[in-house]
């Protein structure tokens, strides 16, 4: 008679599971015993569990499938925690296996006891312990059916002995759990009122997210209609700004002056799709109409005039023959022409600066832009990898761009590339990686190895916490404790087995990418970059003015006056050269 763990297998497989991300332990055994026996789904061994669940969290991204993590039980299903908070924040379908201690010593302080259920319950639209096999089949059908409906972390906790049980296929799921197909639009009274008051307007622009997935030249028509703007948030940015002719950019901490610009002239905001939680981004007047799939986010950014329940899709759909042809374009044209200039300020910094050095982290990705293929899967660390990779990565329809930008955890870049990687082995993936980042999870180079990933990973290599550094320039604060004492990452990666190259001078940078991207298996290039470069908002504060000109007199009273003139030279020097 089979096993629990393999009725749990033969579930997964019927629904088109391939593949199970995670890390061996005692209580987990009888499930990675029965993968073992079964033979049609792969182990993706890791290093950490916690690259387990970011692995699952950018297959899902990618693929659009429910994907799968394990952990055994305590501080094994624990490690997940992170990884699932970042998984669920970004609204991707994963499916976590949490095992648990003995069921009979529940409640004694047993060796390695958590109450998972509970600890799960924050990161997870479903979170369900099994006490007996019998409600197993069950609880894994709810658990799977809510992670690709709501699209979010689904977690089932089951004791190690469960999963070694006997048992029958009587009750358990013999039919795949694939997302339903629906349509879903406001009513036609809501669609009209949308329409009267975007007819009306004399200077729309357009906030677009993450949302507007799948909607791209619908987007585009409707901007084509209204004479509207276009701006993205950053998790928009792959889904809006290619092939886009009304497109100025990103706005946030991350953006552009010109997509600040763009919504704060506009008399009329409307928002697709996006969830952009920054309040001091957003008009303080305009009319604002909101369309997104979850009701409960309309208007708890900003107030709106009018919120619409919705995919952007089936809304512009509806909507769109509902909308007159605006002849006025000056809202538009100055959008445009201040886009223009903003994004040539930008290029102007991706360059071989003279040779200097430090590298300019602009010119690393924007290397890695230009040499990358047509459909890679970017992946970005959270500080300023992710900074260059908004700027610079030029979206194309294909390429792809993975990170943690709702959660905003550290060392998410290599993590999510596994996934990537393992979930497309042809495509080619780059990780941008921080020199922070990086370190935290550096036993995951080893996993490059052993799966045979040939993940290539560029590394700004800044000796610092160099976003870190930034906030606390803006709020007044002397830098301290963000210093990083690195080593020789490619060397590292060498003594790994993994090509490692690294790169100093701003003229050898070109030929280590090309190189690096050309290898057929994994790649480290370590790029020393300038720790000083200032990833400067769309808009300075008086508060984070004020607080520069704190940090300056501080970090002279410290007697650090080396480090401030770095920073001049950094960005302000060469810029007047230029």
């Amino acid at each position: 008679m089979a096993t629990v763990a393999d009725h749990v297998i033969e579930t997964l497989r019927t629904s088109g599971i391939r593949r199970v991300y995670g890390l061996p332990g005692d209580s987990l055994n009888g499930f990675t015993d029965a993968l073992r026996r079964d033979g049609a789904l792969t182990w993706e061994h890791v290093r950490h569990e916690e690259t387990a669940a970011f692995a699952a969290a950018a297959d899902a991204a990618l693929t659009g499938q429910l994907a799968v993590c394990a952990g055994s039980c305590g501080p094994g299903n624990l490690h997940l925690i992170n990884g699932l908070f970042d998984a669920n924040r970004s609204r991707v379908p994963v499916l976590a296996i949490a095992a648990h201690i003995p069921r009979s010593e529940i409640g004694s302080e047993y060796f390695q006891e958590t109450h998972p259920q509970e600890l799960f319950r924050e990161c997870s639209v479903y979170c369900e312990m099994v006490s007996t096999a019998e409600m197993l089949p069950r609880i894994l059908h709810m658990a799977m059916r809510t992670a690709v409906e709501e699209r979010g972390v689904a977690v089932v906790v089951v004791p190690g002995e469960i999963f070694s049980a006997k048992a029958d296929g009587t009750g358990w799921q013999t039919r795949p759990v694939v997302a339903a197909r629906s349509v879903v639009r406001p009513d036609d009274a809501s669609l009209r009122e949308a329409a009267a008051l975007l007819n009306e307007a004399s200077a729309v622009t357009i906030l677009g997210g993450a949302g507007v997935e799948g909607a791209h030249d619908a987007l585009v028509q409707l901007a084509a209609t209204l004479n509207s703007p276009v701006v993205h948030a950053l998790r928009g940015k792959e889904f809006i700004e290619y092939d886009n002719p009304y497109d100025v950019g990103m706005t946030g901490l991350l953006g552009f002056a010109s997509g600040y610009k763009a919504i704060k002239e506009a008399d009329t905001l409307l928002m697709l799709g996006t969830d952009f939680p920054y309040q001091q981004f957003y008009p303080a007047h305009a009319k604002v109409i909101q369309v997104d799939i979850r009701g409960r986010h309309l208007g708890r950014r900003t107030p709106v005039d009018l919120g619409l329940v919705g995919t952007v899709a089936d809304t512009l759909a509806a909507l769109q023959p509902m909308l007159r042809q605006k002849t006025d374009s000056a809202h538009l044209d100055r959008a445009l022409k201040h886009y223009r200039k903003t994004r040539k300020t930008l290029d102007d910094l991706a360059v071989n600066d003279r040779d200097k050095t430090p590298i300019r982290p602009e010119y690393v990705a924007g290397l890695v832009d230009k040499l990358a293929s047509d459909d890679a899967v970017f992946t970005a660390d959270v500080g300023s990898p992710v900074v260059w990779a908004a700027r610079y990565l030029r979206m194309n329809g294909r390429r792809r761009l993975i990170g943690s930008f709702n959660h905003g955890t550290m060392a998410n870049a290599l993590p999510h590339a596994i996934g990537a990687q393992t979930a497309f082995p042809q495509r080619q993936v780059v990780a941008l990686a921080g020199d922070g980042g990086l370190t935290m999870l550096f036993g995951e180079l080893i996993t490059l190895i052993q799966n045979r990933l040939p993940v290539k990973v560029v590394v700004f290599n800044n000796s610092s916490l160099n976003f870190v550094e930034l906030e606390m320039k803006a709020a007044g604060i002397v830098n301290f404790g963000t210093d990083l004492t690195n080593p020789d990452f490619a060397a590292v990666a060498r003594a790994m087995g993994v090509f490692g190259r690294r790169v100093e001078r701003p003229d050898e940078l070109e030929s280590a990418l090309a190189d690096a991207f050309a290898t057929d298996g994994p790649a480290v290039i370590d790029v020393v970059t300038a720790r000083q470069e200032l990833s400067i908002p769309p808009t300075i504060t008086a508060e984070q003015a004020k607080g520069f000109s704190l940090y300056a007199i501080r970090t002279i009273l410290a007697g650090r006056g080396d480090e401030l003139l770095d920073l001049v030279s950094t960005n302000v020097a060469r810029r007047i050269l230029d």
